[in-house]
């Protein structure tokens, strides 16, 4: 091989090989903010009109906002199981909600994928992928601290007993529940804000996991608090004032981590990335006057837009152009690959993961590879049975413009054109039957078998250890 060959191969490999931090110092903070259960219309900056959030309006001004966005999964444990894996629904290690399922050993996060590249790493609420005692427990996944829930019905109490840091219990008093000082959110808030600041401090780049409970249920909230007193005096039914105060508690988090940044005077260092793990737990009927879902069909634990999109918001500042992306499509599986760009990490990226990373559209360049499709699933659990729902699997599928979805896997499949019918309610299946059939056939190539999986022994009375 003559030496011009050789020198243009070099030059080749290494423009592939270059990634964002070719040209800066150093490597990004990363924080990562996935709420639970906040609906796709949920914020101002979403069309919300009954709930302030006056701090995540400001960041989205400042953002790149992806609108064609979706969650990993149409509910919790899944998705945080897609998120860490990057892997999607058809292919990632926990499939089932029920809170107690494990990642496995050979399972690796982005947790590991960025320790690997030297971050401190640190996560802050709901675990939900692995309970105390298990392979899956956050401190086994990469992260040097995690504190919060591990096991996720554990994270309905809002003021519960203890709270737990790197497996290990920690008691909370009695006598400051009913408080915001024996809040849980506000607990794992400071906790937070302590690991961002020792990080700071210690000069090393960190990777902030911050997959925070509110506005999930049980919607408890401390009554003296301000965010509740915005609402206090609505004439709303049944959970809806809880939810929009743990929303606009939420976003009060986001303005307070954004200040603190600016004072460490890391903000312009740091990516900051946020949305929900999936669509609304109160649906039109429970929330009439919050209107969570806005213009799409269905909520939580549903296969229909309402209840897998996620419209995500990436701030970095003075890096990102600020702007609404409508064409680009993500989901959480692309998380992974994505930070691994940003940090100079692809090398610790499994081979097997059906992310793809998204980083070049943040500063306005194409992609080298894009989705064919975006795939979820879901099964149903008979808690009494203590095994599968029979028929209860829950399948959607998004190819461009199509998206195909059906409640369960002995009914038949429902095909939408989500450019001309984003709420999802003129099924075309009958109208397209050979694309119906294509996009079918894409479904099944998705996934493979679910691995044998069930929810582990616990103490009596207890669901979680």
């Amino acid at each position: 091989m003559c030496q011009k060959t050789s020198l243009l191969l070099i030059g080749i490999l290494l423009v592939c090989q270059s990634t964002y931090l070719d040209a800066h110092e150093k490597q990004p903070n990363i924080i990562y903010i996935m709420v639970d259960d906040m609906g796709p219309a949920d914020a101002g900056f979403l069309g919300s009109s009954a709930i302030q959030t006056p701090n995540l309006d400001k960041m989205a001004k400042q953002s790149l906002l992806f609108t064609e966005a979706y969650s990993g999964c149409t509910v919790c444990a899944p998705c945080r199981s897609v998120l860490m894996t990057g892997k999607h629904m058809g292919r990632t290690s926990v499939r089932l909600n029920t809170g107690g399922v494990a990642l496995l050993d050979k399972d690796v996060t982005i947790a590991e994928v960025l320790k690997s590249a030297g971050y401190l790493t640190g996560g802050f609420g709901k675990w939900g992928i692995g309970d105390i005692g298990t392979t899956g427990v956050p401190e086994k996944q990469g992260f040097d601290l995690f504190y919060g829930y591990y096991h996720q019905i554990h994270a309905h109490k809002h003021y519960p007993d203890f709270l737990v840091r790197n497996g290990k219990k920690e008691k909370i008093a009695e006598s400051q529940r009913g408080t915001m000082k024996g809040y849980a959110p506000q607990m794992i808030f400071d906790e937070m804000k302590k690991f961002i600041r020792r990080s700071a401090k210690s000069g090393k780049p960190f990777f902030c996991y911050a997959p925070w409970t509110p506005p999930h249920g049980n919607y408890n909230f401390p009554r003296t608090d301000k965010a509740w007193k915005m609402y206090a005096e609505k004439k709303w039914k049944g959970n809806q004032t809880g939810h929009a105060a743990m929303t606009t508690l939420i976003d009060r988090y986001v303005g307070e981590t954004v200040a603190m940044l600016d004072e460490l005077k890391i903000l312009d260092n740091t990516v900051i990335i946020f949305h929900s793990d999936n669509g609304a737990a109160l649906g039109p009927k429970q929330c009439p006057d919050l209107k969570s879902s806005g213009k799409f069909r269905g909520h939580k634990r549903s296969p229909y837009e309402g209840g897998v999109r996620a419209p995500t918001l990436v701030y970095w500042k003075n890096k990102i152009k600020p702007g609404v992306n409508k064409q680009f499509i993500i989901s959480a599986q692309d998380a992974l690959p994505t930070l691994a760009e940003l940090a100079g990490a692809t090398q610790h990226v499994p081979a097997d993961i059906t992310g793809l990373s998204y980083a070049p559209v943040l500063f306005g360049k194409k992609p080298s590879q894009v989705h064919e499709y975006h795939y979820w699933e879901w099964v149903r659990w008979n808690w009494r049975a203590n095994k599968a729902v029979d028929n209860g699997l829950m399948q959607g599928l998004r190819k461009g413009k199509w998206k195909i979805a059906r409640t369960r896997n002995n009914q038949p499949w429902e095909l939408y054109d989500l450019s001309n019918d984003i709420g999802e309610t003129n099924n075309l299946a009958a109208k397209h039957p050979e694309l119906l059939k294509q996009l079918a056939k894409l479904a099944d190539q998705a996934r493979v078998p679910m691995r044998a999986q069930s929810e582990p022994k616990h103490p009596k009375g207890r669901r979680f250890n």
